[in-house]
């Protein structure tokens, strides 16, 4: 009989590269979510089905009111440096992310939020108000005060922490080399041998970082790594021998869309404009195209696996000729037979910002050859840093670009209007009064009916104001090699997520008697 044999090593292509290995300052970056996922731990943590489970918390309850909620520690996690993990850590890392001045995405779950000490490993949570999905908000990766508390929040992201990090989960930092430029090039993990959990099988785990997704698969096919962190359905074609290999499909609540900054564009401000960009996309031929069927078109901002979907929003379907004559009925015409449209001295014309994905990159040529064929000039700009070169800044005029929510979805950071600037995430820059209300409602309701129903009015509202072009929801298709085994996942929340029970992976195996 086979069976599971601790040691071996485990080497993974990822494309991107390393901003910031930061439990509070990783959203923005899958490849900083991955490290942090095996260096960090968490109160909670998701199972492979998505659903919440126990990982530092050793139990916990709510008060009858749902404002109080107590949590009580495992009292044998240690981080990596020998010191004791209690509640001072927990208790420190969210008044970190509740700083402004440490520009934390996480800022706007925690607001109204207190956390007090009970003793060494016991922390309560008061609540100013009922907030339904708080627990979904309580798998942020725990800091180690003793480390980061003399680091000021001008310094946070500059701190040599961020790149030699100092976790309390199942693999920490052994070694990183860099290229002569000093750019990191591969990080290598070890198994924490003091993990107060059930040891890994995989003793290393090393990432390579590859600037494009066609270099990660020549290092697959070479066999340089055994994994990809993502392929795109476009590349499959590309990998050798690929029935030979895991092709993991998984289900993530994840969604692309456009999303448009109406203060850095005129034309853009204009609805007409925006739902005309709206019924020039066959959502159809881009899952065709791009995602070659692995995934699904999407109409609202939340996918049809949420709570709170709602299937009779107004949906914009492909109609290119209708998309024309809005166009042309609302005063934007081709006068100068130049192929763009302009009304008076303002072109029909903005620049669309997209990274290099191989997926996102043809949706972008995609998407601009749909619009040039209702007199839309579309620029493309690509950049490899979307979040530091435009997403901090809002400097863009469009941006096409992914967000992802949890099974209990909580929309409010994407689109209340308190989120438009960083670190919030209304990337539309949205501000509509009602929505704020329906979101702010929501968050309170505990009843999941009633909250989806609010979720529900929302939607409409939103998809009524055209503040952003829903296109798909793609599966998320991760590649293995044959020999590595013990991947659990099927539903993650994050990308991150597929190491939610990496300790049960393995490489090696070895013969027992039955």
């Amino acid at each position: 009989m086979v069976v599971a044999q601790r040691g071996g090593k485990y080497t993974e292509a990822v494309v991107g590269t390393i901003h910031f290995i930061n439990p509070i300052l990783s959203q923005t970056n899958d490849v900083d979510a991955d490290l942090v996922t095996l260096t960090f731990s968490s109160l909670l943590k998701t199972d492979e089905n998505g659903r919440l489970e126990n990982d530092v918390a050793e139990s916990y309850e709510v008060s009858e009111d749902k404002l109080t909620y107590t949590f009580h520690i495992k009292q044998n996690v240690l981080w990596h440096d020998g010191e004791k993990l209690t509640a001072d850590d927990i208790i420190y890392t969210i008044k970190t992310i509740q700083k402004d001045s440490y520009k934390s995405p996480l800022i706007a779950n925690w607001q109204g939020v207190r956390a007090e000490k009970v003793d060494d490993y016991t922390v309560n949570f008061i609540l100013k108000n009922t907030y339904a999905p708080f627990l979904n908000g309580l798998t942020f990766g725990i800091l180690p005060q003793h480390l980061w508390e003399q680091v000021a929040g001008n310094e946070f992201p500059l701190s040599e922490l961020n790149s030699q990090p100092v976790g309390s989960g199942p693999y920490k930092l052994n070694s990183f080399k860099k290229d002569k430029n000093g750019k990191i090039i591969s990080i290598e993990m070890g198994v924490n041998d003091d993990y107060y959990g059930q040891k890994p099988y995989i003793k290393t785990i090393t990432f390579k970082f590859y600037a494009s997704e066609d270099d990660a698969i020549s290092a697959f096919n070479r066999k340089e790594v055994k994994g990809i962190n993502y392929i795109s359905p476009s590349n499959l074609g590309k990998v050798v021998d690929i029935e030979k290999k895991n092709l993991n499909r998984l289900s993530i609540p994840r969604y692309y869309a456009v999303f448009f900054n109406q203060t850095q564009s005129k034309a853009l401000a204009d609805k007409t404009v925006r739902l005309a960009l709206s019924y020039a996309i066959d959502k159809d031929k881009l899952i065709s195209s791009v995602l070659k069927g692995e995934g699904q078109k999407i109409d609202t901002p939340i996918t049809p696996q949420l709570l709170g979907y709602n299937p009779n929003t107004k949906v914009y379907d492909y109609a290119k000729e209708h998309a024309q004559n809005i166009l042309t009925e609302a005063g934007w015409v081709d006068g100068d037979n130049d192929g763009i449209r302009e009304k008076g001295d303002e072109k029909l014309s903005f620049a669309l910002v997209a990274t290099s994905w191989t997926d996102i990159a043809v949706t972008a040529i995609e998407l601009q050859a749909m619009w040039k064929e209702i007199g839309a000039d579309v620029k493309i700009e690509t950049t490899d840093n979307i979040q530091e070169d435009y997403i901090k800044t809002r400097s863009y005029q469009a941006i096409l670009f992914g967000q992802i929510l949890s099974y209990d979805p909580d929309p409010f950071a994407f689109w209340h209007s308190s989120q438009k600037k960083d670190p919030g995430l209304n990337l539309s820059l949205y501000d509509n009064s009602d929505v704020d209300k329906i979101l702010e409602e929501a968050r309170k309701e505990t009843d999941p009916e009633l909250r989806a129903q609010k979720y529900q009015e929302f939607q409409n509202l939103l998809v009524e104001d055209v503040p952003a072009i829903f296109l798909y929801s793609p599966d998320y298709i991760y590649l293995q090699d044959k020999s590595v085994q013990g991947l659990g996942a099927q539903n993650i929340i994050t990308p991150a997520d597929r190491f939610n029970n990496v300790e049960d992976w393995y490489v090696d195996t070895k013969l027992i008697a039955k």
